[in-house]
This record gives structure tokens, C-alpha cells and sequence, in this order.
């Protein structure tokens, strides 16, 4: 089949499934262009895109910016890789570590990689700087995490899909609940080993879990108290998604080692990043840690690009302003609503609890009614639908999607157990 032969959302389907591997579960739309906040399929319907990617299109759908910076720079120089210098490194690493307040930056691909790389680099801290006992770090994380899906990550899931059938896992990390003061407490005072805590300052793919107000505040606080690394992945929570640059400022908190992704490319390309000060990063040596396309021209090229739509169109501002709309709106639904139970989130990242079993089918089902009404979400953990449209949205059209979702859900109001 030519590449430019106008295809059917069947054929494209039954491609994916005899040919691709059966990893994930999409909903039944073939998309084939993106600009801004909207989506359109092979037979050119218009959706509202309220999952961005998993909120890598933060900037919207092929912004001009990106793209240009994306496709200038691939026509000079795409790959050099880390053995010889580029002109576009340096000038990247300097941007985004003034951007968000660090000294220096390892550059990586993927989210997973980057999640990887944090554990290194604590691992490796711990010993050289703290003096744990070789191969005795222990990292506290939480429990309903997710920070990717190789075999380190899946270690400390405690997602039964993901981890089943995949071991032996790895050791060396510690699960307690999140948003518990006291579980983390507990441990940094009976286990001299800890290096790092990593946590999500919003817990996104468990269904947008935010935590209690000072959680963060005080989870840096005993941190610094016991000499343990403050790990944030803000991978998806980062770069305005929730109303301020990170997550983490709305407690006023400074990572010891801070983890992006996703919207640091726009959604044009793998991009993901760890940031952390001298005393931290001096610890990563020649041939320690590496990666071919980690730190490419292009990367470079369109993160910058990225990282400058994000400041000069003031997402952050709009993400705040919008999210406090949009949770107003719903909240108003909710008081005359059996279907939905709550609305959790920070700006532009929410999610609805729906009044059914996590093993039921309705939110699935209604996200398939909002593909016919125009507007594409998807559920996590069976009764939770989250909504995370581009933060480039406006308010009329954040309107019009908020008129979609709430009619919709009527369509569903008795048809809950």
C-alpha cells in the first residue's frame, strides 16, 4: 500500500492488529491530523482533544513554532551522537536549566529513560555522597505509581497487568501510601539506606490522585531532614499542565532531582529530561550513563521551541484560569448528577469519578459517545474518565466541550447500577 493511499478507519485498525502488537487498547478513532486543541479522523470528522497525548501536546497539535524549529533543524544536522559535541546541546541545557532553576541537565528520550536515569543518579549519590553501604540503596516510592513500564519500573508497580508474568524484579525500592506524612516518616526514620523518595506531585494514570494540601511541603521537609534526595516526575504533571510550571510550586517545593517529559517537545518528539544541581549531577561520569539520540540537535532544537511557546503564550496562567472554570462547571453538574460522584485535578488535568465499579463498562461507554458528539477522552482504572484537553484552549471553546461532556452524561444518568 502506498504511504499517501487514502485509507478507512477499518483498514487502518485491522492493520494495527495483524501487524502490531496488542500492547494497548485504543478507542475506535484513526486519526490523521492535528492543529491546536482539535483532532480530526481519515474521514474528516473534527474531535476536541481532551487527552493531549497524555498530555505531551500541551502546546496543541503541530504548533508553528515547534514544527518549524523541528523542521529546520532536521534539514542541518539531526545526529551526531555524544561523541563528538553539536551546536545545539549546550545552547538547550543553558535554556532549560535557567527555565526551571537547576545547574545542570542529563538529557534522555523517553519518559521511562529519564525515570531510569533518576534512579542512577540517586543510586549512585547515595553511595559516593552519602556513604550508603554498596548495593544496600533502598527508594521509597508510592503505591498506585506510574513512572513507565520497563522491568526497574514495574518492580515497584503494584499494577497486576503490568507486573504479571515479567519478573524476576528488581530491588531495592520501598512501596507506601500516598499522601501518608507518617508512612514516609516511618520509614526514613528506621532505615538509614533511603537514598531518594520518588512521587508524582499528582498521581495522573491512577485517575489524577492530588494529594492533601503541605503533602509535598512536608515530604521535601523530611527529605532534607534525613539527607534523602526529593525526587519529583513531573513527566506528565509539568511544562503548565496543572496551572503553574510544575506541580510542585504550588507548595513551593524545589526537587532534588526533577524528571520531564512529554510537553518538553510539544508532542513532535521523543524529549524527556533530568535536572538536578552540581553536587547531585557531578556524580555522573564518562560511561556511566548514555544514550545515543539523548541530547540530538533536534531534541535541542525542540525543546527550546517548546519550552518558549509555554512561556510566551502564557499557558500556565491559562491552564490555571481554565481548570478553575471547567471544575466549577462540573461541580454544578455533580449536585443534580447519580453518574459522576467527584471531580478531582489541578488546572487543566482532571478527572471524574464515575458512580459504577471499576469493573464495569460505562466510562468506557461514554467516552465512546463522546467520539460521536466530538470529543475524544479515554477511561483509567474503569470509572475514572480524565480530561486534559491542550492548554492552548480557550474559553469559548472550553465552554463548548464542557456542553459536550455534560450532555453526554445525561445520555448515561440512569443507566448506572
Amino acid at each position: 500500500m502506498a504511504v499517501l493511499e487514502q485509507t478507512t478507519s477499518q483498514k487502518a485498525i485491522n492493520l494495527e492488529n495483524k501487524y502490531g502488537a496488542h500492547n494497548y487498547h485504543p478507542l475506535p478513532v484513526v486519526l490523521n491530523r492535528g492543529e491546536g486543541v482539535y483532532v480530526w479522523d481519515v474521514d474528516g470528522k473534527r474531535y476536541y482533544d481532551f487527552l493531549s497525548a497524555y498530555s505531551a501536546v500541551n502546546q496543541g497539535h503541530c504548533h508553528p513554532k515547534i514544527v518549524k524549529a523541528l523542521k529546520n533543524q532536521s534539514e542541518i544536522l539531526a545526529l551526531t551522537s555524544r561523541a563528538f559535541y553539536n551546536d545545539m546541546l549546550g545552547k538547550y541545557e543553558k535554556f532549560a536549566c535557567e527555565y526551571f532553576g537547576f545547574d545542570k541537565l542529563l538529557p534522555m528520550n523517553s519518559g521511562a529513560e529519564a525515570v531510569e536515569t533518576a534512579i542512577k543518579l540517586c543510586r549512585r549519590w547515595g553511595y559516593e555522597k552519602k556513604g550508603i553501604v554498596e548495593n544496600k540503596a533502598d527508594i521509597i516510592v508510592c503505591k498506585n505509581n506510574f513512572h513507565g513500564r520497563t522491568t526497574t519500573i514495574i518492580s515497584f508497580s503494584n499494577d497486576p497487568i503490568a507486573r504479571k508474568n515479567f519478573g524476576p524484579f528488581t530491588d531495592g525500592f520501598i512501596k507506601i501510601e500516598y499522601d501518608s506524612i507518617e508512612a514516609l516518616r516511618s520509614e526514613l526514620e528506621s532505615n538509614k539506606n533511603v537514598a531518594g523518595f520518588l512521587v508524582e506531585p499528582i498521581q495522573g494514570e491512577a485517575g489524577v490522585i492530588v494529594p492533601s494540601e503541605g503533602y509535598l511541603k512536608r515530604a521535601k521537609a523530611l527529605c532534607e531532614e534525613h539527607n534523602v534526595l526529593f525526587i519529583a516526575d513531573e513527566i506528565q504533571t509539568g511544562i503548565a499542565r496543572t496551572g503553574k510550571l510544575l506541580a510542585v510550586h504550588y507548595e513551593g517545593v524545589s526537587p532534588d532531582i526533577l524528571i520531564l517529559g512529554k510537553a518538553l517537545s510539544g508532542g513532535a518528539y521523543p524529549i524527556s529530561a533530568v535536572f538536578a544541581n552540581d553536587e547531585i549531577m557531578e556524580v555522573i561520569q564518562p560511561g556511566t550513563h548514555g544514550s545515543t539520540f539523548g541530547g540530538n540537535p533536534i531534541a535541542a532544537a525542540v525543546a527550546i521551541a517548546s519550552l518558549e511557546v509555554v512561556r510566551d503564550e502564557n499557558l500556565s496562567d491559562n491552564a490555571y484560569r481554565l481548570g478553575e472554570i471547567f471544575r466549577r462547571e462540573i461541580n454544578t453538574f455533580i449536585e443534580n448528577s447519580n453518574l459522576v460522584l467527584k471531580i478531582r485535578g489541578k488546572g487543566l488535568l482532571n478527572a471524574i469519578v464515575i458512580n459504577d465499579s471499576e469493573e464495569s463498562e460505562t466510562a468506557w461507554n461514554i467516552c465512546l459517545k463522546l467520539i460521536d458528539n466530538g470529543l475524544l477522552a479515554k477511561p483509567t482504572h474503569g470509572n475514572i474518565i480524565r480530561f486534559a484537553p491542550p492548554l492552548v484552549i480557550n474559553e469559548e471553546q472550553l465552554f463548548e466541550c464542557i456542553s459536550i461532556i455534560t450532555n453526554t452524561l445525561r445520555e448515561f444518568e440512569n443507566l448506572t447500577l
